[in-house]
C-alpha cells in the first residue's frame, strides 16, 4: 500500500550509526589504547568493511564469523555485516578449537575474521573448514599473520568508503547468530532478528540511562549475546565505546578514571574481582559509575561490597535466546531508606520486564498456569515478545521444545513476589531435592557468601545413600584466610534452615565460562559420575 512509505520504516540497529555519524561527526566514538576514532571515522570504516565483504563475495543471507576480543573491529562488524544483509557470528574466544570448528562449519561462515592472539583456535581445524573462502587477520597485539589471508587494515583499505544502502528487506531477517556454550551437548545457534536487536538496544538505552554523554567500558564480551546489544545501544545515543582487550581489575579502574567511564556491564565474578581489588588498595570511585550485572544471581553481599566502592549496581536477567537481559530489578524510591543489607537483598532480585519486553511470567511448566505471587511457590520463568530469538539455526526440534505452549521456556526456576518482582531460585537442573525437600542452591550460596572468609562459592547436589542427594559447596577462600569445612557448615546452620546446609565443603578454584559464570555443570558431573540423578 502506498501509505506504507509514509508511516513504516524497517527496524534495524544498523541505522543507528548513520544517524550518530551525521549528528556527532567529530565526537569520539571508539577508544582503544592510543587510538581514537570519531563518529565520522567510525562510519567510514564500517562502510569500508561492508564494501570489502561484498567484494569478497559475501551476499545477503551469508554468515561472517569474527573471533575477536572487545576491540574496534568487533564493534565495526556489528554494523557492517548486517548492513549488507549478512549475519554476524561472534565466536566465543574461550572455546576449544573443536568447538570453534563445529560453529564455523555449522553456521556455514564464508568469511572468517580472526584476531592473531586467537589463531590457535582455528589452526588445528583449518583444513576442515567447509565453507570459509576468505580469512582476515586482525593484527592488534603484534604484526604477526599466523593464518593465510589478508590483514584487517589492508582488507579495509582495499575497499571504498562509499555509503551503502541498508540491505535489510525484512525486520525478521537474521542479523546475528550466537552460539550457546554447549554445556548439555553441541552448541546451538541462536538466531537474532533485526527487529529484536533494534528494540532491545533501545531497551538498554532507556533502562540503563544511556545518553550522548555516556562513556561505556567494554568489560562484557561482545561474543556473548552481541554484548547484550550494547554495540548498537551506545552507538544509538552517540556515546563513546572504550575498548578493553583483557578484563583486569587494575585496568578497569584506571580506564574508569582516565576515560571518565559512566557505564559498564559485568558478571558477578567480575564484581567480586573489582570489590576485592578495591578493598586491597583502599580504593573508592571518584565519580558516579553505573554497573549492570547478570549471568548468575549475584549474592547480596557481592552487591553490597561493590556499592561500598561507590558504584550503583543494577541486576538484570536474561538468556542468549532473548538477546541478553529481559528483566531488571527496577529500583523504587521507597527502598532508599532501608538498611544496606536489605537494599542489596532487593537488588539481587531479577525484577520486572524491560520496557521493550513486557511479557514474562513464572508458571507451572506442566499446566502453564501462573504460580501464586507469594514469594515462595517455585515455577519456571517463561517469556515472549519482540526480543525472543527466531529459533535455533538448523534445529527445529530444539526450537519447538523451547517455544512449547507459545512461550519461550527459560529452564530457570523462580518465585514471584507480591509486588510482581521475580527472584530466581535455581536452574531446573540445579535444584536439589533432598528427602523430598526442595533446596535452592542459590539460597545456600547467598548464605555462604556472607561468611567473611569466602570469596566465591558454588553449590551443587551430590549423591547421598539416605536422602538421595544433598548440597555440596565448592568454596574459594579469600586470600590470607583458611576456613575449614566445619566452619562453613556451622555458619550455614546458624543462618538458614539446618537441612539446607551443605554436608560437604571442597576448597579451591572454580571453573568458569568466558563471561565469568561458574560452570556448575562441571562440578555436578564430577559428583554424579557413576550415579544416576533424577531431576523433577
Amino acid at each position: 500500500m502506498q501509505h506504507e512509505t509514509v508511516n513504516y520504516d524497517i527496524l534495524t540497529p544498523v541505522k543507528f550509526l548513520a544517524r550518530s555519524g551525521a549528528i556527532y561527526p567529530d565526537k569520539t566514538a571508539l577508544v582503544h589504547g592510543e587510538n581514537r576514532y570519531s563518529y565520522e571515522q567510525f562510519l567510514r570504516r564500517v562502510y569500508q568493511l561492508a564494501n570489502a565483504l561484498k567484494n569478497a563475495g559475501v551476499e545477503k543471507g551469508d554468515k561472517v564469523a569474527f573471533i575477536c576480543p572487545n576491540i574496534p573491529p568487533m564493534i565495526e562488524a556489528h554494523f557492517a555485516v548486517p548492513m549488507i544483509g549478512a549475519a554476524l557470528v561472534s565466536v566465543n574466544v574461550r572455546l576449544s578449537s573443536g568447538e570453534v570448528k563445529y560453529i564455523l562449519n555449522h553456521s556455514e561462515a564464508r568469511v572468517l575474521v580472526v584476531d592473531n592472539e586467537f589463531a590457535d583456535l582455528v589452526q588445528p581445524g583449518l583444513d576442515d573448514l567447509k565453507y570459509v573462502k576468505t580469512i582476515v587477520n586482525v593484527c592488534d597485539v603484534s604484526d604477526a599473520m599466523p593464518l593465510p589471508g589478508t590483514e584487517y587494515e589492508s582488507f579495509l583499505a582495499s575497499a571504498v568508503d562509499d555509503p551503502l544502502p541498508c540491505a535489510v528487506a525484512d525486520e525478521y531477517d537474521v542479523a546475528a547468530i550466537n552460539y550457546t556454550s554447549g554445556t548439555t551437548g553441541l552448541p546451538k545457534g541462536v538466531m537474532y532478528h533485526h527487529r529484536g536487536a533494534y528494540l532491545n538496544a533501545l531497551g538498554e538505552v532507556i533502562e540503563f540511562g544511556l545518553n550522548a554523554g555516556s562513556v561505556y567500558l567494554w568489560t562484557l564480551p561482545m561474543f556473548h549475546c552481541n554484548g547484550w546489544c550494547f554495540p548498537w545501544a551506545v552507538t544509538a545515543v552517540g556515546g563513546t565505546h572504550v575498548c578493553l582487550r583483557k578484563v583486569e581489575a587494575e585496568t578497569i579502574y584506571r580506564l574508569v578514571e582516565s576515560e571518565n567511564v559512566t557505564h559498564l556491564c559485568a558478571a558477578p565474578t567480575i564484581l567480586i574481582s573489582l570489590s576485592t581489588y578495591a578493598a586491597e588498595k583502599n580504593l573508592r570511585l571518584n565519580r558516579h559509575l553505573e554497573i549492570m550485572t547478570a549471568g548468575a544471581p549475584p549474592a547480596p553481599r557481592v552487591i553490597e561490597n561493590m556499592e561500598a566502592v561507590g558504584a550503583n549496581i543494577t541486576q538484570t536477567y536474561g538468556l542468549t535466546e532473548v538477546f541478553g537481559p529481559h528483566t531488571m530489578c527496577k529500583w523504587q524510591q521507597k527502598w532508599n531508606d532501608l538498611p544496606a543489607g536489605e537494599r542489596a537483598g532487593i537488588k539481587a532480585r531479577q525484577g520486572v520486564p524491560y520496557v521493550n519486553a513486557l511479557h514474562v511470567n513464572v508458571v507451572d511448566p506442566h499446566t502453564m498456569e501462573p504460580v501464586p505471587r507469594d514469594g515462595r511457590t517455585i515455577g519456571e520463568i517463561v517469556m515472549r515478545g519482540n526480543n525472543v530469538m527466531l529459533g535455533y539455526y538448523k534445529d527445529k526440534a530444539a526450537t519447538d521444545t523451547a517455544f512449547e505452549g507459545g512461550w519461550f521456556h527459560s529452564g530457570d526456576l523462580a518465585v514471584m513476589h507480591p509486588d510482581g518482582y521475580i527472584q530466581i531460585m535455581d536452574r531446573q537442573k540445579d535444584i536439589i531435592i533432598s528427602g523430598g525437600e526442595n533446596i535452592s542452591t542459590v539460597e545456600v550460596e547467598n548464605t555462604i557468601y556472607k561468611h567473611p572468609d569466602v570469596l566465591e562459592v558454588a553449590v551443587v547436589s551430590t549423591p547421598h545413600p539416605k536422602w538421595g542427594e544433598v548440597p555440596k559447596a565448592f568454596v574459594k577462600p579469600r586470600p590470607g584466610t583458611n576456613p575449614t569445612e566445619a566452619d562453613i557448615i556451622a555458619f550455614c546452620k546458624e543462618h538458614m534452615a539446618r537441612f539446607k546446609a551443605p554436608k560437604m565443603i571442597e576448597f579451591g578454584d572454580l571453573p568458569k565460562t568466558a563471561t565469568g559464570k561458574i560452570q556448575k555443570f562441571k562440578l555436578r558431573e564430577k559428583e554424579w559420575r557413576g550415579h544416576e540423578r533424577k531431576v523433577a
